[in-house]
């Protein structure tokens, strides 16, 4: 094996990239808080910058706008979606995926790392519908997800009389469950158990069984 012409493959990224991945990170994570915290609309650009410690103008070489912050935070937890999904075990029942799916967005919610999605005419919706790399996320972890809803109805362990399309606006629901945060705030019940109720409510229903 030639090592030279191996190694002439590896990209090297200087340590000036490598600062700048840096604090675009360190800016994203803070703005995937803020927005899990208080939304989009309380969210500033002044607050964004203060809390990384950077300034606004050295914010905004980075992203040129509140849209363009909020886009960024959505696609990382989008992409944090799609590697979850991809982990999951090939071949389980179909209704164990989804469970497992919601699950895991309303553990995100509760760890406080879950953006709250935009509101129908906001322009953070616009700017989201324009960004591509969202969009791939969104529509991929749709695909996923609608597969296993379409099997799990099928063998009969979901609701086959539901549209499917119901059914996967249900479950994106669940990661932005303001249910979640009322019990936690209450103070009665674990995390676990918290999650639990969520997740039977949700694919269980309220009816007495």
């Amino acid at each position: 094996m030639n090592t030279s012409s191996a190694g002439a493959n590896v990209v090297k990224i200087s340590f000036k990239e490598q600062m700048l991945q840096a604090r675009e990170d360190a800016i994203v994570d803070t703005v995937n808080r803020l927005l899990a915290e208080k939304g989009f609309d309380a969210m500033t650009v002044d607050e964004v910058a203060a809390s990384v410690g950077i300034a606004k103008a050295s914010l905004y070489k980075h992203f040129p706008s509140k849209e363009h912050l909020a886009a960024a935070a959505m696609v990382k937890v989008m992409q944090r979606a799609q590697a979850f999904i991809a982990g999951l075990p090939a071949g389980g029942p179909p209704l164990d995926q989804l469970k497992a799916v919601a699950r895991w967005t309303m553990e995100v919610q509760l760890d406080g790392e879950m953006p709250s999605l935009p509101s129908q005419n906001s322009s953070l919706r616009a700017a989201l519908m324009a960004d591509r790399n969202y969009m791939d996320g969104l529509m991929d972890v749709s695909d996923r997800l609608g597969a296993w809803i379409e099997a799990a109805q099928a063998n009969g362990s979901l609701n086959p009389g539901l549209p499917a399309i119901a059914v996967l606006y249900t479950l994106y629901a669940r990661a932005c469950d303001p249910v979640l945060e009322f019990l936690k705030a209450g103070g009665q019940h674990s995390r676990d158990e918290i999650l639990e109720m969520v997740l039977s409510s949700c694919f269980d229903g309220l009816n007495a069984r």
